[in-house]
């Protein structure tokens, strides 16, 4: 075996031995710039190369190109290593692609935009224009001003927020445009108005070969906007810039105040000389370089196929390939990426882009660099268990939905035993992050429009989608929040489909998060629209309690969050719930509607439980506050025969349940018919099942009136 591994070694080592003396000695000699900032990181932030210059300055992950706090605010950024854009011996000149994300917001106090950013090239060192305020963008002096007498040559792309008549299109008022050595656009794209107002990413390409300038832009937020693009015929060395040159952003403001804020910056440059020797020589050694690897390979794919095979034969019940590919229409919806693209685009799955890790596996900050946008990518672990059946149901569920409250999926991977899934980057990270941050406070009108945005997503799910969606798995850390604290529901790997005339159940294995969970579900093995309904109950309390669903080192009257609000809500002082870093400054009517809510959403009686549309309706006073018992309710459930449910199920559609809530078809599925009144049962006991869930019996309490 050792052998065998040596002689391995040599022949795969061969042909790169080879391709290395080639490189070396007569290859092009490529020089180029280089680096890649997360300015979220405030060690890279910190340790970023640039110049700051006016009223640019770093903040807290992210660099501020103006000041807000005051009108005719003007910044620059630039990287303090100079760009070689070509060599004078050779004539050469160099390409480049730059992408970045950025964010242009208005003032809370206004509702105009005014005036936009830029990404520029210019002399170097860089330099501040002295008189570049408002529609000047920080990237050009005035020219009709008599004081102004130098004009360095600059090239810009701008992300134009303002139309001045004196230089601006006419036919739109926000604009991207290509402009050269001037503050009028050579070339333009129209945008919408008011579409600079949120997270966005742009990138940047110069061809040095065809002289072409071009951009594109995309939105982050919400990301389901139109794709922008302009291109224009620009020769960097005509234009006037030096050899060497500075690049970096521009903003400025007027009498409208808005935001211009950096959040990551990458940027690639490279320059080839045509210098070759001995061509003779490299075309007989690339030849034989050939035959060598042409052996090799045909040796690494009859042995990765024996791989897929055995692979294959192991999971034949969920083939890979079967119909990933054919899921989605050409050109719509996520598409499939190979290994190397995301491993790029991860640093190689480094340390430093690690967002996060859990039982699944780990995510991964990455950066497309073709599409200039920024992802989040889960590798999923390859010890678990239920990682394969998981990564399909993502690709295969999550794929075909469409929702503003949803964490978009982009695309997917799966390479031998890796599979990999790309996600539109939620740049807040979870919600469970911020609920529990003893440095930050989430606010009530935060928290309230969080739990809207979630209410919204299981709507979609449960009754607008052409299948009823059951999630299985809805808790704090599975809800994403984007820059402005939009939520938007993810993770879809323990979710699965019901056609909406079967009642919105499935029989299946027990799955989902303890202390989430419907406890009824460790009995019946059943999940539906209505244990998703119960762990939105229980993330609702979480959010306005600001407590988790179990702390044991509570006392006891508290260890178990339901119980704990049932008690207070018995007692008549159930705002007493409400989270105490909030020092009250919360809407009361608001807090006793989501905490009311949310004891109805938890009823231990799922027949008794709202659909996610009349929970809602109750939330935004379009109902009246549910009639709920003075106490948690105990009722007993005993699991099924083993080998089905019979008739344990009784439809209720059209009927109306004990506290004078209706039923409609829409708002009311199948419910459970296997209950039966029992005594209490004692606080460990709840505790146990609040936490574990497990029991072949479980005593639910129930109220009769």
């Amino acid at each position: 075996m050792a052998m065998k591994r040596t002689n391995c070694s040599l022949v795969m080592g061969f042909p790169y031995l080879v391709l290395l003396i080639i490189s070396s000695s007569w290859l092009p000699h490529v020089t180029s710039l280089s680096f890649n900032y997360n300015f979220s990181s405030p060690a890279v932030l910190a340790g970023a190369d640039l110049k700051y210059m006016n009223d640019s300055a770093p903040a807290l992950g992210r660099i501020d190109l103006t000041n807000q706090s005051r009108r005719w605010s003007t910044g620059r950024v630039a990287h303090r290593q100079a760009v070689r854009l070509w060599d004078n011996s050779t004539g050469k000149v160099a390409s480049f692609t730059t992408s970045f994300m950025f964010a242009i917001k208005p003032a809370s106090n206004n509702t105009a935009r005014g005036d936009g950013m830029a990404f520029f090239v210019g002399p170097y060192p860089p330099t501040m224009p002295t008189d570049a305020a408002a529609g000047y963008l920080a990237l050009f002096n005035n020219r009709d001003n008599p004081a102004n007498s130098y004009f360095p040559p600059t090239v810009g792309v701008e992300f134009d927020a303002f139309k001045n008549l004196g230089w601006d299109p006419l036919d739109t008022n926000c604009h991207m445009g290509v402009n050269v050595n001037g503050i009028r656009s050579i070339q333009y794209t129209a945008l919408p108005d008011g579409i600079y107002n949120g997270v966005m990413s742009a990138s940047v390409r110069y061809d040095a070969k065809a002289a072409t300038l071009s951009a594109t832009l995309r939105f982050v937020d919400p990301p389901w906007q139109t794709t922008y693009t302009v291109s224009a015929n620009v020769d960097l060395r005509a234009a006037g810039l030096p050899q060497d040159a500075a690049v970096g952003f521009s903003a400025s403001i007027g009498d409208l105040i808005e935001q211009h804020q950096i959040l990551s910056w990458s940027f690639e440059s490279t320059m080839t000389d045509s210098k070759t020797k001995n061509i003779g020589l490299i075309a007989g050694l690339v030849s034989a370089s050939l035959v060598v690897l042409l052996a090799v390979a045909a040796c690494l794919g009859y042995l990765h196929y024996l791989k897929r095979s055995s692979i294959t034969s192991e999971d034949a019940e969920t083939p890979l390939d079967q119909d990933m590919d054919n899921e989605f229409e050409k050109g719509s919806g996520p598409r499939r990426f190979s290994y190397n693209e995301l491993s790029r685009a991860t640093r190689g799955f480094s340390n430093e882009e690690k967002l996060g890790e859990g039982g699944f596996g780990a995510v991964y900050r990455g950066l497309l660099r073709d599409q200039g946008i920024h992802v989040a990518i889960k590798r999923i672990s390859k010890t678990s268990s239920q990682g394969r059946k998981e990564y399909i149901a993502e690709v295969t569920i999550i794929g075909r939905l469409r929702h503003r409250n949803l964490v978009q999926l982009v695309g997917w991977c799966h390479k031998a035993d890796e599979l990999l899934l790309v996600y539109e980057l939620m740049t807040n990270g979870s919600l469970d992050a911020h609920l529990y941050n003893p440095k930050k406070l989430l606010t009530w009108p935060t928290r309230r429009k969080i739990i809207l945005d979630i209410g919204s997503a299981l709507m979609y799910l449960h009754q607008e989608w052409e299948q009823c969606v059951v999630h299985r798995d809805i808790k704090p850390s599975n809800v994403m929040l984007d820059s402005s604290f939009n939520a938007k529901l993810g993770d879809f790997g323990l979710a699965r489909l019901v056609d909406h005339s079967r009642g919105a159940h499935t029989t299946m294995m027990l799955a989902g998060t303890k202390g989430y969970m419907d406890p009824a579900c460790a009995v019946t093995s059943r999940a539906s629209a209505e244990t998703d309904v119960y762990s939105f109950g229980v993330v609702l309390l979480e959010v306005a309690c600001g407590r988790r669903p179990a702390v044991p080192q509570e006392d006891e009257s508290r260890v178990v969050l339901v119980d704990w609000v049932w008690q207070l809500y018995g007692r008549g002082t159930v705002l007493d719930a409400a989270d105490p870093r909030l020092d009250g400054e919360f809407d009361a009517a608001e807090m006793e509607r989501a905490l009311a809510v949310g004891l109805w959403c938890v009823h231990p009686d799922y027949g008794f439980r709202p659909s996610i549309r009349q929970a809602m309706g109750v939330f935004q006073f379009e109902a009246p506050l549910p009639d709920l018992p003075p106490e948690m309710p105990v009722v007993a459930m005993f699991a099924p025969p083993r080998g089905g449910y019979g008739s344990s199920d009784t439809s209720l559609t059209g009927s109306s349940d004990t506290r004078g809530h209706s039923s409609t078809t829409s708002d009311r599925t199948t419910k459970s018919g296997s209950f039966a009144t029992a005594d209490t049962r004692s606080h460990d006991a709840r505790l146990a099942n609040q936490t574990a869930g497990t029991a072949e019996h479980v005593q639910i309490r129930t109220y009769t009136s």
